[in-house]
Formats: structure tokens, sequence, C-alpha cells
């Protein structure tokens, strides 16, 4: 009797190879078509032109029958595959067919087949299904969702290797190996403990599975990491209140004086932040001196609310006397943690036709300091403990090694200072009169001086401690050697302290213009630049690092022969955060140009000075290491090595010093015929000490 064996494998790589080969015949048939078919005849007689005609014709009929057996070719090859397919499907159905007949009793009694693998979970947090009691692998864990700790994997039958735990999810333990086959088969390693939520811990590594009689055991798995702390955040100031009261405007024949903008609404619970003051009254006088109002400070503000603008100056408009613009309202102080400080209203222009007296604008008002900021950085959290390692087989195997500790979160950083108001720009002075007799003074307004910015006060986060080394696993009770235990998990640097705020700039001096060419004494003189605030200091210590964790102790070898596991390493400590930066100060304001006609008689005003920088903070002091790496595991009886001890962790380095603030730039003069020179930079602040190592 004839027997035919057909290998769905064979069969299918046979039709692969068969057709490369059609499509090489094909583009042999394709390149040589043209050369073939169209047959130059070798001269003009007769006798040539029959002979490259029956060529040409021969070679059409080829390529005509070649057509038909690349088509039979495919058709072949097609009937190849489909055959694999079938006898490949035939297979499997007498194959699924057989284990459902073996499995179907064991699993209506035991819920269990006796071969085959377990399915790996699929929802969240889901555990593998058990291998076949006979044969047969574990199924894999699935990864836990937020707060659910991972699944846990499939234990082996007879024979066969655990499943592997799932990841846990947020905050969540990893899942336990499954444990080995009775007989056979080495454990399943732990899941991996998930990331920490906010200062919480990070979830534990899953333990590794144990073996059976022969086999390793499972590694555990590593600590999840601790959440990086979140940073200070300074509150949103709230709304504002009303802005103040503006006069109506004035005008007559003799002396005018414009009324001053009313003082902003001061902050109430509902509008803390102080209202914008208002706006002084233009002035304009025929034959009498005229005075433009002065601004109306900014309001007080009241808690959680940021300071109020000052109003602007009014303008002044003469003919005959002298005209003085309004000075500028002053900004108020910001209250809310880390809120600005107001701005300075600009000073009211002040324009003369025909006069005798000196004009001037009106001066910019003060900007408001920036409130302190005492929103510290929050902690990292720490790190989760690494699983412990599987035991080895009962007679031979390893143990597992324990997982690593996860790594402690960073330590959030403190916010910023409030930076100071900018100072309110001067009024400009104008006099533009045709008559070459009048000899007033033309003076531009000052520039009003920034705010001091806010100072830091609150501390960076401390860093998080690292999760200690899982236990290494025992080696079998034979033979055997104990696993390594986990190192430690890092502590987490700390955050940096808050910094200062930026001081406000000064505002810009006045410009004065002289249009016409002015007699002897008499002078156009621009305003001086108002001088930078100075930067906020900090006393926002950096935060401390977090403490290492410790390391895992190694498992104990077998009774007989065998090496114990060694101890981890303790874990390095957190580096300690940088001290809170102090704050730039504030650039001074240019001075104002002054012009005249030709630039005779003309000073351009000089620069204001710049702000001193604050001072920086000292840096957060390192964490301290692990307190002592891992003990070694004892080593068998007849042969075998104790473990050696892990080594202590190294403690973090200290933070450093916050950086002092850079001093503000000096304003740049006006220009003019002459100038009075560039307003002096600031100091800058001092570098905070570094932190002590942990």
């Amino acid at each position: 009797m004839s027997l035919v064996i057909a290998t769905p494998q064979l069969l299918a790589a046979a039709a692969v190879d068969l057709a490369s080969i059609g499509s090489q015949v094909s583009a042999a048939n394709a390149a040589a078509a043209m050369p073939t078919t169209e047959v130059v005849a070798a001269a003009a007689d007769e006798v040539s032109a029959a002979i490259a005609g029956l060529f040409g014709a021969h070679a059409r009929q080829y390529q005509a029958l070649s057509v038909q057996v690349a088509a039979f070719h495919e058709q072949f090859v097609q009937a190849l595959t489909a055959a694999a397919g079938r006898y490949a499907s035939t297979e499997a159905a007498v194959e699924r067919s057989l284990l459902g007949a073996v499995n179907a009793p064991t699993e209506a009694l035991l819920g269990r087949p006796l071969i085959g693998n377990g399915a790996d979970g699929t929802a969240p947090g889901q555990p593998g299904a058990a291998g076949g009691l006979l044969f047969g692998n574990g199924g894999n864990g699935a990864a836990g969702g937020f707060g659910q700790t991972g699944g846990s994997g499939g234990a082996a039958g007879l024979i066969g290797n655990g499943g592997n735990g799932g990841a846990g999810g947020t905050g969540a333990a990893g899942g336990a190996g499954g444990n080995g086959g009775w007989l056979w088969g080495n454990g399943g390693n732990g899941g991996v403990g998930g990331t920490s939520v906010a200062a919480g811990i990070g979830g534990a590594g899953g333990n590794g599975g144990n073996a059976g009689l022969f086999g390793h055991g499972g590694a555990g798995g590593t600590g999840g990491a601790g959440l990086a702390g979140a940073n200070g955040v300074n509150p949103t100031p709230g709304p504002a209140a009303s802005t103040g009261d503006s006069p109506a405007d004035v005008s007559g024949i003799g002396d005018q004086t414009g009324g001053d903008g009313g003082t902003g609404g001061h902050g109430t619970a509902g509008t803390p932040t102080g209202g914008t003051g208002g706006d002084g009254a233009t002035a304009t006088a025929g034959s009498g001196k005229a005075t433009g109002g002065a601004g109306g400070d900014g309001g007080t503000a009241a808690a959680g609310g940021g300071g109020g603008n000052g109003g602007d100056g009014g303008v002044a408009q003469g003919d005959i006397a002298s005209a003085f613009g309004g000075d500028g309202g002053n900004g108020s102080d910001g209250v809310a943690a880390g809120s600005g400080g107001g701005s300075g209203g600009a000073g009211g222009g002040a324009f003369v036709h025909i006069a005798t007296a000196t004009s001037t604008g009106g001066s910019g008002g003060f900007g408001g300091n920036g409130a302190a900021s005492a929103a510290s950085g929050a902690d990292g959290g720490a790190g989760g403990a690494g699983g412990n390692g599987g035991a080895g087989g009962l007679l031979f195997g390893d143990g597992g090694n324990g997982g690593a500790g996860g790594a402690g979160g960073i330590g959030g950083d403190g916010a910023t200072g409030g930076p100071g108001g900018s100072g309110g720009n001067a009024g400009i002075a104008r006099f533009d009169s045709p008559d070459p007799e009048a000899e007033p003074d033309v003076v531009g307004g000052k520039g009003g001086d920034g705010g001091k910015g806010g100072s830091g006060l609150g501390v960076g986060g401390a860093g998080g401690t690292g999760g200690a080394g899982g236990n290494g696993g025992a080696g079998g009770l034979l033979f055997g050697n104990g696993g390594n235990g986990g190192n430690a998990g890092a502590g987490g640097d700390g955050g940096a302290g808050v910094a200062g705020g930026v001081g406000g700039n000064g505002g810009g001096g006045g410009t004065a213009t002289f249009h016409e060419d002015p007699v002897a004494g008499v002078w156009a003189v621009g305003g001086v630049g108002g001088d930078g605030g100075s930067g906020g200091s900090s006393l926002g210590v950096g935060g401390m690092g977090g403490a290492g964790g410790v390391g895992g102790k190694g498992g104990a070898s077998g009774i007989l022969i065998g090496n114990g596991g060694n101890g981890g390493s303790g874990g390095v400590g957190g580096a300690g955060g940088v001290g809170g930066a102090g704050g730039d100060g504030g650039n001074g304001g240019s001075g104002g140009n002054a012009s005249t006609f030709g630039d005779e008689n003309s000073i351009g005003g000089a620069g204001g000075t710049g702000g001193n920088g604050g001072n920086g903070a000292n840096g957060g002091n390192g964490g301290a290491g692990g307190i002592a790496g891992g003990a070694g595991g004892s080593g068998g009886f007849l042969s075998g090595a104790a473990g050696v001890s892990g080594a202590d962790g190294i403690g973090g380095a200290g933070g450093a010093g916050g950086a002092g603030g850079a001093g503000g730039s000096g304003g740049e003069a006006g220009a003019g015929g002459l100038t009075n020179g560039p307003g002096s930079p600031g100091v800058s602040g001092t570098e905070g000490m570094a932190g002590a190592p942990g």
C-alpha cells in the first residue's frame, strides 16, 4: 500500500520558489521580445526580407505561447498555495479536536486543561490563566488600571514555566509571578510597580514566582518610581476694583489748575486687586499759568489682589505764562503672594506758545512693590520597594534576583516673588513760540522709580526616599545559588527654592524741545530717568535631597552546594535643591532728550540708576545615602561561598546656593548739545551658600 505524506510548510515553500521562477522567466521573455519580433532585414533584396519575416513570425508565436504558459504557471502556484493552506487547517483542526477531547474532562471537573498554555489576562488587572495540569506555561497577568494591582501570572502544572506578573497601575503594586511546574519549570517574573500618585509611595514590585522540584525562581519586579513633586504656584490675583474718577478738563484766561484724578478703588473680598487711579484733568490757560492735575494713585490691594496702577497726569497748555504738567499717580503694592506691584502713571506734558517763565513736564509715578511669595514646591513621592525573588526548585535550581527599588521623585520648585511695578514715563515739555525775545527754560519731567521685587520665602520640595531593594530568593534545597538582592532606589533631588521677584524698570525722563534759537541763559533740559527698583532677595532654601533606600538581602544557597546571593547596594542620596535666585534689579530709565533750534543750550537728561540685584538663598542639603547595603546570603554546607554584602549608599551632593540677582543696567543719557551721562548700573546680589552633602 502506497503512503503519501504532505507537509504544509514544504508545500508553501515550494509555492514561493515556483512564483519566483515564474517571475524570472517572464522578465527574460519581456527583455527578448523587442529584439526577436522586430528583426531587420540584412539587405534590401526579397530573400533577406523573407528571412527576417520568418524569424519575426516565429518570435511572435513564441511570445503568444509564453503568455499561455505563464497563465498556467500562475494557476499551478495558486493551487499549490491553496493546498498548503488546506493541509495546515486540516492538521490544526485535528490537533484542536484531539486536545479538546483530551482536555474536556479536566476542564469540566477542574476548570483547567490537561495540556496547553494558560491564556494571558486581557482586562486591567486580570490574572493570567493557569497552564495545563500536565504540560503548559501559565498565562501572563494584565497590567493594572489606575490604582489597581497588576494581574498575577498563572501557575504552571506538572511541567512548564509560570506566567509573568502584570505591571501595577498608578500607585499600585505589580502582580506576582506564577509558580513553575511541580516537577520542572521556572517561576515567572514579578510585575513592575506603578508610579506614585502625587506625594505618595510608588507601587511595590511583584514577587517572583517559586520553582517546583527543578527550576529557577522568578525575578522580583522593580519598584515604581516616585512622582515628582508639583511646583509651587502663586495664586492668580482677583478682579480689580473700580477706577478712580477723572475730573473734567478746565480752560480760561487766568491761571488754570486741572483737578487731580481720584484714587483707584480699594480692594475688597470680591475685587481684591487695587483699582487704577483716575487721570488728572487737562488745564488750558490763555494768559495765566496752566497746571495739569495729578494722576490718582492706584488703589490699595486686599488679600488675594495685585497692586493698582497709577493714573496719568493731566496736560498743561499755556499761551503766555508757565505750564506745568501734572505728575503721574503712584502704583500700589501687590498683596497676593507673588503678585506684581502696580505701574506708575505717566506725567502730563507741558506745552507753551508764548512765555517768559519755565515750563516743566510732569514726573512719572512710582511703581508699586511686588509681593513676596511663600509658595513652596511639593515633596517628591517615595520610590516603591522591589519585589522579592522567587525560591529555586525544591531540589535543584537558583533563587530569583530581588527587584530594584524605585527611585524617589524630584521635589518641586518654589514659585517666584512678584515683580516690582514699572515707574511711569515723565511728561514732555515743548516751547514753540515765534517770539525771539521769549526766554523761558524748558525742562522735561523726571521718570518715576521702579518698584522693588517681592522676596522669595518658600522652600523647594524635598526629594522622595528611594525604595528598598527586594530580597533574593533562596536556592534549591540540595543544589543551587541564592538570588542576588535588589539594589535600592536612589533618593530624589530636592527642588529649587523660591526666587526673588524682578525689580521694576525706571520710567524714562521727559523730552524738552525748544523750537527757536534760544537767547543766552535759556536752556532746554531733558528730564532725568527714573531709578530701577531693587530685585527681591530670596530666603527660599533649596529642598533637601531624598534618602537612598536600603539594599535587599542576598538569598541563601542550597543546603549542600551553592553560593549565597550578593546583597544589593544601598541607594544614592538625592542632591539638594538649588537655593532660590535673587531677583534681577530693574533697569534705570533713559534720560530725556533735549533739543533747540541748532542744538544750542540743550542738555540731555541723565539716565536713571539701575536697581540692585537681590541676594540668593542657600542650597538644600544632600540626601543621606542608603543606611546599608543588603547582607549576603549564606553558602552551601559542602561547597559554596557566602554572598558579598552590598555597598552602603553614597550621600547626595549639597545643592548649589542661589545665584544673586544681576544689577539693573543704568539708563542711557538723553541726547542734547550737552549730556549728563548715563546712569550707574546696579550692584549684583550675593550668591547663597551651598548646602551640606548627605
